[in-house]
């Protein structure tokens, strides 16, 4: 009868996908190739506050971040192969490029080790990759303006950290969304680093030479900074897209409050690192059924509902969610087909 019930127990195991492994032993390193920005610190505070309770729950034996000193794609390729030399069963990787450190990641899946990308997701077919559609946001950016400003006009954009796969993607959609509404036109486009200070000193800069901007359309992290950079100059406030950080979310209400004014805000949830963690402890656990690409939504906030979220971001933070592990395995779930 025990062995009947063994047995039984193991087929309900199988069929609901949960592994067999022990993964306490396991170590886990994340890759990371900048944290010069709000959404990158929250993103690692992310990690660490749901790896160091995996470590002390002994899910895992480590998980350990390490953050590369610039934003060089060698830089980033040596620091992989300095983990796969240190033992490494898994390495999670916001990713400096999305091919050119396919080398370096086809190095560490020839070794064993599981890689899983996010946010800066990587083109090598052996790593898993948690992936945000930023294609359909950048377009979406367009849709909303549309609707603040249905008769269209000039449009600033600011781009992200050049070379990234987000920064393409956001880039691409973003022109997509402009094809659609032939009424928009894109006048001007600076880097901001999705950092609010670098957005700021370069929509400084270009806003001498532009027409009348009736919109910007970003990448998130550069929206308060774009708003200063135009109130210095004495120029017109343009309805300027957020990317659901603490300081653009409460300048958005001080502009609601004064004349109502009206935006819309989206970006990934740096907590996506979380659930990065947690399909590639749940890989080590010997699942084999969990896709190599995982899409998830992008968290976006509405004039109806950003307003009860800024309470909950702390200040100078960005809007987030840690993800648990049931939060992962339903994700998987949600991307089997």
């Amino acid at each position: 009868m025990k062995k009947l019930l063994a047995l039984s127990a193991l087929a309900a195991m199988l069929a609901s996908g949960t592994a067999l492994a022990d993964t306490s032993g396991k170590k886990i390193a994340f890759s990371n190739n900048y944290a010069g920005n709000s959404w990158r610190q929250a993103m690692l505070d992310s990690y660490g506050i749901v790896t160091k309770k995996a470590v002390a729950d002994k899910i895992v034996g480590a998980a350990d971040i390490f953050t590369t000193a610039d934003k060089e794609v060698p830089t980033q390729a040596a620091q992989v192969q300095n983990l796969i030399l240190q033992g490494y069963d898994a390495i999670v990787i916001n990713a400096a490029s999305p091919d050119a450190l396919n080398g370096a990641i086809k190095q560490a899946c020839d070794a064993g080790i599981t890689v899983v990308s996010f946010d800066g997701t990587v083109t090598e077919p052996c790593a898993y990759r948690v992936v945000v559609d930023f294609k359909d946001m950048g377009k979406q950016e367009v849709e909303q303006m549309a609707k603040f400003q249905p008769k269209g006009g000039n449009l600033l954009e600011i781009r992200g950290l050049a070379g990234t796969s987000i920064d393409d993607a956001i880039h691409a959609g973003i022109l997509e969304g402009v094809a659609a509404h032939p009424e928009f036109k894109i006048v001007g486009s600076v880097t901001g680093d999705w950092d609010q200070t670098t957005a700021q000193k370069a929509v400084a800069t270009i806003l001498p030479s532009l027409p009348d901007v009736v919109g910007i359309v970003d990448q998130g992290g550069d929206g308060y900074g774009a708003a200063q950079a135009f109130a210095a100059a004495g120029k017109p406030r343009p309805t300027i897209i957020m990317g659901n950080r603490q300081d653009e979310l409460k300048w958005w209400k001080e502009q609601k409050d004064k004349d109502g004014y009206k935006t819309w805000s989206a970006s990934i949830a740096p907590g996506v690192s979380s659930l990065a963690f947690w399909v590639a402890q749940q890989v080590l656990d010997g699942r084999k059924d969990i896709p190599h690409d995982l899409l998830v939504p992008y968290l976006a906030f509405t004039q109806d509902d950003f307003e009860a979220a800024l309470p909950k971001i702390k200040e100078g933070g960005v809007a987030t969610h840690e993800y648990t592990q049931e939060d992962a395995l339903a994700a998987i779930k949600a991307n089997i087909k």
